[in-house]
């Protein structure tokens, strides 16, 4: 057993051997726990199993827990790279009881696994138990046939849990290895403690009280085990190594910086090379748990910890970005076991990369300043703030990394002064806003904005996760509580919920206290890009802020998102394909049911063009390709083909988005590449289906496209086929004979409408049944006038020139009512136009049936109104105004 895998995997084996549940390791950060910025313990995941707020279906466990601890009160990242054993990250063995055992079985398959299964010397091993605890100190007797003097009993809080000021609490255990009298250092307890010869290698946590408050703690009902194992040191102790990053599980890289660097991995380079190593691992794992650079939380001490790396580098003499070239190698190493290393390899290292190459861009300058500034010190002179405030507003540098380099040199760095230039920029940018015509009331998010910082996102790994209520406003008043039945607006320090932006509708879901408030999401937005606003209604109890809260979003609606979401890129891509590059994106809507897409197009699309895009689209689907991110600046993102969306703010850093599977029209790069921040499939299969439902002008230039994807397809597919068998059934025909049938029954019915036409002419200009049917003489003319019922408008005229050839000269006049309106056309035959004019007698009719005007030629004019009660007195007015002359 020489290797870290193997000993991480004979670990998860003994345990799970002895009927633990062997548990995948949780994220990086954690989504039970929103007081913490980083998982730091291998129990943090089963806090709320422990604190009886969560059931488990087992009731031991197992775990390698990735851990980082470089940032709160978990900080060793100045230290890391100087001594033996401190890390950013590192894996937690772990093995854990939920009422089950306690003590004693703790202890027993503790000393079999170190002793049997690792095979370490027992003569080199001693134990550690609470001053109080003479439980234990007689178990490490009993189990372990341990003397009195390698059984130390330790009175301080070192070996006593807790998990805070309450809650569940208890007594350690902890067993050290003794590296030998030719290391110094004394044993645990002893005034020399701290030096090298003894190693904490395991810490039992015997959690059997609850501390109600300062004065009182009760026993538990059920006692608990928390164990944690660090596998870097029993790695470095069972291959012979007094310090960790001996071991493969860190040489490796190491000996990967020193061929990419040309510095030798030991000696005087030794420093840079682990402090490279430590902080790839950590850097890279932290992507791989949706972590990016930024400048605020999370993001920052990523930066932190990649810039320090990075600076280190430079010290190796590295004129080339180094960090990204070592991913290999910590993937071949960790890859199987942390899977999500081989997923992220492509985001890991376009981060790495992207970061590295932009503060190579500015750490030359930002160098010689420092030096500049550090030689006009005196020897132990401090630097002053305004300076450190320089190097991390114009240089990238983090105020730790300034402390770091001037560490060599001895110096410190002034922070008050530091603190002083940060707060005056503050000042500016609020002042600055107060200026930008924003609405009064945009100004409360800035001022929460600067107060609070940015929302902690964890929606693309997660849908449900715990957060801290930071702030509530309700009519645009910042407020410290809310009840049931107000609206709210919440914001946490991190949430699974997606703010509406780049089209992508926001969440919905639920918030839950513990002491029972329930808040209603009915949608979530963004302020100021970067903060998260739930909205809704509290539906019970109530909410403070300083409440510890879970947050779910609603899961299924998130699907429904994805999938539109992706099914968008898969479409936009498909389009410019069919109707050229031309084709940008002018706006876009993606809901849980539908999508609506805004193109640059100059016309219609056709039939075909509607189905060659489906096609396409359906095809990336089936593909079933990976869905892949990676993290670029904006330039370079679009150079290497990337589209950017409508509407979307990008910062210095985007998210940019692969999907589709390879396509050979791009060289072997993925179908469809764009700037995105939304949330997205894993795989395109997912979106299972695409179907376009309609394609309209919006405006000049501007085509809609409306689509529906996954299930909303399928359904709406489902209902097109149904209704196509119902017609088929009516129509007694087969599906596929359904056209030709239709085709007939249109056939049919034109004949059969020529011919109801040709009969209503023949029974109108022949009199039967008509009103004021008879042919008289006025003013000399011939006058014949009819009143329909139910006659077509559009069979007016073709009757009215019948007509006329029956009288042969003079006027005729013909009024059909149809919905209570009346349409009417006067005819004047050719060689009566000298006397009587189309025009002017329509008028008169119109008038008499409540319309206005009506128009035509001397020959034949038509109007209508809408009292068709008043069809006679229309004749009769026009009979008067003839008669008139």
């Amino acid at each position: 057993m020489s290797t870290g895998n193997e000993i991480r995997t004979a670990f998860l084996d003994y345990f799970g051997r002895n009927g633990h549940e062997i548990v995948d390791s949780s994220p990086l950060v954690p989504r039970n726990d929103p007081t913490l910025l980083f998982t730091a313990a291998g129990m943090v995941q089963f806090k709320n199993v422990f604190t009886g707020n969560e059931t488990r279906p087992y009731s031991r466990a197992v775990t390698s827990q990735k851990c980082l601890r470089a940032g709160g009160k978990h900080n060793d990242l100045e230290n890391v790279g100087y001594t033996a054993r401190l890390h950013t990250f590192f894996e937690m063995l772990g093995n854990f009881s939920f009422g089950d055992y306690f003590k004693d079985l703790a202890i027993e398959l503790a000393w079999n696994l170190v002793t049997k299964e690792f095979g370490l010397p027992r003569d080199r091993l001693l134990v550690t138990v609470y001053a109080e605890d003479d439980q234990a100190a007689e178990l490490w007797k009993k189990i372990a046939g341990l003397p009195e003097e390698r059984i130390l009993r330790i009175a301080t809080s070192d070996n006593f849990w807790a998990m805070g000021d309450t809650g569940p609490c208890g007594p350690c255990s902890e067993i050290f290895f003794d590296h030998g009298e030719h290391l110094p250092g004394g044993p645990p307890g002893s005034p020399d403690e701290d030096g090298d010869r003894f190693v904490e290698i395991w810490n039992l946590v015997f959690m059997q009280y609850e501390q109600v408050d300062a004065q009182t703690r009760n026993d538990l009902p059920k006692p608990s085990i928390d164990t944690g194992m660090g596998l870097e040191r029993i790695s470095a102790v069972l291959q012979g190594k007094h310090d960790n990053y001996d071991t493969d599980l860190l040489r490796a890289i190491i000996e990967a910086s020193a061929e990419y660097s040309g510095q030798a991995a030991d000696g005087e380079h030794a420093v840079s090379h682990r402090v490279i190593a430590d902080h790839l691992r950590a850097s890279a794992f932290l992507v791989a748990d949706g972590v990016l650079p930024s400048n605020e939380g999370r993001g920052y001490v990523l930066r932190r910890i990649m810039r320090r790396g990075m600076r280190h580098a430079h010290l190796l003499g590295c004129k080339d970005p180094l960090m990204w070239r070592l991913v290999p190698s910590l993937v071949s190493m960790m890859g199987v076991a942390f899977p999500e290393l081989a997923r992220a390899d492509a985001l890991i290292t376009e981060t790495l990369k992207l970061e590295e190459t932009r503060f190579k861009d500015t750490l030359g300058r930002g160098l010689k300043l420092l030096e500049e500034e550090t030689d006009k010190l005196s020897a132990n002179g401090a630097l002053d703030g305004e300076v450190a405030f320089k190097l991390y507003d114009t240089y990238g540098f983090p105020l730790d990394l300034t402390q770091d380099i001037l560490r060599g040199q001895g110096r410190s760095v002034d922070t008050a002064g530091f603190d002083s230039a940060m707060e005056r920029q503050r000042a500016a940018a609020r002042k600055a806003w107060a200026g930008s015509g924003e609405a009064a009331t945009e100004t409360l998010w800035f001022e929460l904005r600067e107060r609070l910082g940015a929302t902690e996102f964890l929606g693309y790994g997660t849908e449900s996760a715990e957060g801290q209520v930071v702030a509530l406003v309700v009519d645009g008043q910042d407020v410290a509580e809310v009840s049931a039945g107000q609206n709210v607006q919440l914001l946490v320090n991190q949430t699974p919920f997606y703010g509406e932006s780049g089209g992508q509708e926001g969440d919905r879901g639920a918030i839950f206290s513990a002491s029972g408030g329930e808040l209603h999401v009915s949608d979530t937005q963004k302020k100021l890009g970067d903060l998260h606003v739930h909205i809704g209604v509290m539906a019970h109890g109530s909410l403070k802020v300083g409440d510890a809260v879970e947050l779910r979003v609603d899961g299924e609606r998130r699907r429904g998102l994805r999938i539109h979401h992706s099914a968008t890129h898969l479409l936009h891509e498909a389009l410019r394909r069919r109707l050229g590059n031309h084709v940008t994106q002018k706006g876009s809507l993606v809901a849980e049911d539908r999508l609506r897409f805004d193109i640059s197009h100059p016309k219609p699309m056709t039939a075909e063009d509607v189905q060659v895009v489906e096609a396409e689209v359906n095809a990336r689907i089936r593909e079933n390709a990976a869905v892949e991110t990676r993290f670029m600046t904006p330039d370079e993102a679009i150079e290497a083909g990337a589209l950017a969306l409508f509407g979307e703010k990008y910062g210095d850093e985007v998210r940019v988005l692969s999907m589709g599977g390879e396509d050979p029209v791009k060289g072997g790069q993925q179908f469809s590449t764009e700037l995105c921040g939304g949330t997205h499939v894993a795989r395109t299969g997912d979106i299972g289906y695409f179907k376009v439902t309609g394609e309209t002008a919006l405006a000049s230039g501007v085509r809609r496209i409306e689509a529906l994807a996954g299930a909303a397809a399928a359904s709406h597919a489902a209902g097109q086929a149904s209704a196509l068998a119902e017609a088929a059934a009516l129509m007694k025909v087969a599906p596929e004979d359904l056209n030709g049938r239709i085709e007939a029954l249109l056939e049919e019915r034109k004949r059969l409408d020529r011919e109801v036409g040709d009969l209503r002419r023949k029974l109108a200009t022949g009199g039967g049944g008509a009103a004021n049917s008879d042919t008289r003489e006025i003013a000399g003319l011939k006058f014949a006038a009819r009143v329909l019922e139910g006659i077509p408008p559009k069979d007016l005229k073709p009757m009215a020139d019948d007509l006329k050839k029956q009288i042969g000269s003079g006027v005729v006049v013909l009024v059909a009512v149809n919905d209570g309106k009346a349409s009417l056309v006067v005819g004047v035959t050719d060689d009566a136009t000298a006397k009587a004019s189309a025009v002017d007698l329509v008028k008169v009719g119109s008038a008499a049936l409540g319309g206005k005007g009506g128009g035509g030629r001397p020959d034949m004019a038509q109007a209508g109104g809408p009292d068709g009660a008043a069809a006679a007195e229309a004749v009769t007015a026009i009979e008067a105004a003839l008669a008139a002359g």
